[in-house]
């Protein structure tokens, strides 16, 4: 794991002490239907269903949704177990992660 990558995951474990985060398939869907969820988070290694589903409610609902690290690396970050999809609840840490993960993959989107 890279130092980059350790800053996105921080940046998961901030906005789950600050309670800005949802996670599981069932809390993360309802973020993204209440527009509670300014950021969805996909595991890479997700069923392509997950992919699927999250990235057609994304799309739906205008909320932007990025594939990122393992379900057993962001279950760890949140001190959770394996998690394969992410909401994240608040608007600064959702750009900042989303300017992170872009650095990351130098510049590319991997956006819905």
């Amino acid at each position: 794991m890279s130092l980059k990558q350790n800053k996105v995951l921080s940046l998961l474990g901030i906005a789950m002490r600050g309670r800005n985060l949802v996670s599981g398939e069932f809390q993360t869907l309802e973020a993204v239907k209440n527009a509670s969820a300014m950021l969805v988070i996909i595991a890479e290694d997700a069923s392509a269903n997950t992919k699927k589903m999250f990235t057609d409610k994304g799309r739906f609902y205008g909320v932007p949704v990025r594939e990122y690290g393992s379900k057993e690396e962001l279950g760890k970050a949140i001190g959770k177990d394996m998690r394969s999809s992410l909401g994240i609840c608040d608007a600064g840490l959702a750009e900042a992660l989303i300017r992170q993960m872009e650095c990351e993959n130098g510049g590319k989107h991997g956006e819905n």
